[in-house]
């Protein structure tokens, strides 16, 4: 069978799945199924396949026609410009956090804690993105830190970004210098918000990173009680938030201590992080 029939079968089903952006999904897991680069696509789609490489795709629809997301079909997600291995073990890294990373660049800094840190995007990409920077990695989920560890390697971290396994700042070891830059994306979906997920979300994410089963502030409270004793003089911490939860964060911020507290929006307009900075004084 052609590739391009095979295409328009995979588009056709995921349609009638109800998945959004159905095209772009088939196009995907059938480059992805043939091993090659998605732009190639358009070249082999006149192209036999073998009957295995059919069965692969078809197997990967029926797959994604389930809601099961396209980054755990593939393994991989793209995070600001790059490649990161993913899997239900950790939260997919996502468009929006990007805006994280584009706050905490714009200032230096050269010592980071990347709270909750997941497959590593915040931790690695920063230290990707400024070389004469070392951080911290801690996350609660042991499998979750096996990813941050394949991503760390993969980029050629392992030097200058450590990963701890534990509870927020009790996974720091004690003589750890002093941050001048903390970041976390918590858990911070309402346990009565979750029914409302996608189920791309709700259904293939690890839950552990997605609620704290209560009102989804826990996790800034818990890391804004005790933040100071870890940040050195001027340093900044910042928080990806959902985008009803500014003016809480900004008191919790305040609560703490914390000076020239601000919120930033993402690329979409929505508040997405809160800034807080330590006096100098």
């Amino acid at each position: 069978m052609r590739a391009s029939d095979l295409l328009v079968q995979a588009a056709r089903r995921l349609n009638g799945a109800g998945i959004p952006d159905a095209n772009r999904d088939a196009r995907k897991l059938l480059a992805f199924a043939l091993q090659i680069d998605p732009s190639r696509l358009t070249l082999v789609l006149p192209e036999d396949v073998s009957d295995e490489q059919a069965e692969a795709f078809q197997n990967l629809i029926e797959r994604r026609a389930a809601r099961e997301p396209v980054s755990h079909l593939t393994g991989t997600r793209l995070f600001y410009g790059r490649s990161f291995h993913v899997s239900p073990n950790a939260l997919d890294p996502r468009p929006e956090t990007e805006s994280l990373i584009e706050a905490a660049l714009t200032q230096p800094f050269s010592r980071v804690l990347d709270l909750g840190t997941g497959t590593g995007c915040i931790l690695l990409t920063l230290l990707a993105e400024r070389t004469e920077a070392s951080g911290v990695g801690v996350d609660l989920s042991a499998e979750a830190l096996e990813v941050a560890k394949a991503n760390r390697d993969a980029l050629q971290l392992t030097d200058r970004a450590e990963l701890y396994q534990g509870n927020w700042f009790g996974a720091v070891p004690a003589n750890c210098p002093p941050f001048d830059l903390i970041l976390s994306n918590p858990p911070y979906i309402a346990l009565s918000e979750m029914a409302d997920l996608e189920p791309e979300v709700r259904d293939y994410e690890p839950r552990l990173a997605l609620t704290d089963e209560g009102d989804g502030l826990q996790a800034y409270r818990d890391i804004l009680a005790v933040v100071q004793a870890f940040l050195a003089p001027g340093g900044r911490v910042m928080v990806e938030i959902g985008p009803t939860q500014a003016s809480d964060v900004t008191k919790l911020m305040q609560q703490a201590g914390l000076t020239g507290v601000e919120t930033i929006p993402d690329m979409d307009g929505r508040d997405r992080v809160v800034l807080g900075r330590k006096s100098t004084e």
